[in-house]
């Protein structure tokens, strides 16, 4: 049985894969300091953990994995202390390359499509990069080292470029959590739902389901490199609050406000040329079919 091991397991993305591959019948080590992730995403999961700090502790939990899955990072991109980001995403990450270059372990890694800013979209992974903030500098520089070790040392790693995910395990984050939750959550409540004026801007959201996925076709590949994980389509603000309505039963017209953000993107939206022919991948989850699913889980569908 392989030892797969999983960092940030007990965020968001993080718990979602270890529950995956501890269903998948992989020997599953998964660890984290709950910087940024609760315990409640762990309660179902059933293998080893390990609470770490990965900038500091020792890695022996490690030791003989197969693979290892980085999901470490503070993800709050309104942090302006660059240095508390850097050394939490860009230090932790070079310590775990590190430790897998002489440990021969495979590394699939979390990086974000805050790399690409406002360079207009559909965007393919060759562009160049321009992060509007530190958040998406920490992810650019991990691109670039993960890019320096497979060249270098010829180490097997993948970094998936995550698009707007939503989806159960997100809801611990709050205000940093998808807007599909946040709006999904201000309708439950009867209020307006609020977006930044005039809610055309656009985002490709991508269902959690989908990028679990798209962890697993990374773990299987032998094509190391950093690929695009989204759904391959953008959406406006103001059709996703039209789906909510619709599927909770309810009628909120969306209360306008100015966007406070001087990094905020317009348009995000993946180029999936390169993640369907190299890794694999094939989205499958509509943004209907996903707001849906994920009403449901929460509880907030509309009563038939």
């Amino acid at each position: 049985m392989k030892k797969i091991a999983v960092t940030g397991a007990a965020g968001f993305i993080g718990s979602n894969i270890a529950k995956r591959l501890k269903r998948d019948n992989y020997n599953v080590v998964a660890a984290d300091n709950f910087y940024s992730g609760t315990f409640k995403n762990l309660i179902d999961y059933k293998g080893e953990f390990f609470c770490m700090d990965l900038a500091s502790d020792d890695l022996d939990p490690f030791f003989g994995s197969d693979a290892l899955f980085f999901e470490s990072a503070i993800t709050d991109t309104t942090v302006t202390d660059q240095e508390k980001m850097m050394k939490n995403n860009f230090g932790a990450f070079r310590r775990i390359l590190e430790f897998a270059r002489e440990e021969h372990i495979k590394v699939i890694y979390a990086s974000s499509a805050a790399v690409y800013g406002n360079i207009g979209a559909p965007t393919k992974e060759n562009v160049k990069l321009a992060p509007l903030n530190v958040y998406g500098y920490s992810k650019l520089c991990m691109d670039q080292l993960a890019s320096y070790y497979i060249k270098k040392y010829g180490m097997d790693i993948v970094g998936l470029r995550y698009f707007n995910v939503y989806g159960i395990g997100e809801q611990h984050k709050g205000k940093f959590a998808s807007m599909i939750y946040q709006l999904a959550c201000q309708m439950k409540e009867g209020k307006r739902p609020r977006i930044f004026t005039d809610g055309e801007q656009k985002r490709d959201f991508v269902s959690i389901d989908d990028v679990v996925e798209a962890n697993i076709r990374a773990l299987e590949t032998e094509n190391n490199g950093v690929y695009n994980v989204g759904s391959g389509t953008a959406t406006t603000f103001n059709r996703v609050v039209a789906i909510l309505n619709d599927t909770m039963g309810i009628d909120l017209p969306p209360e306008y406000f100015s966007c406070p953000y001087d990094f905020f993107q317009i348009h995000t939206e993946a180029d999936l040329s390169g993640s369907r022919h190299l890794l694999g991948y094939n989205p499958n989850v509509s943004i209907e079919n996903g707001i849906a699913g994920y009403v449901e889980q929460l509880g907030f569908a509309k009563s038939v």
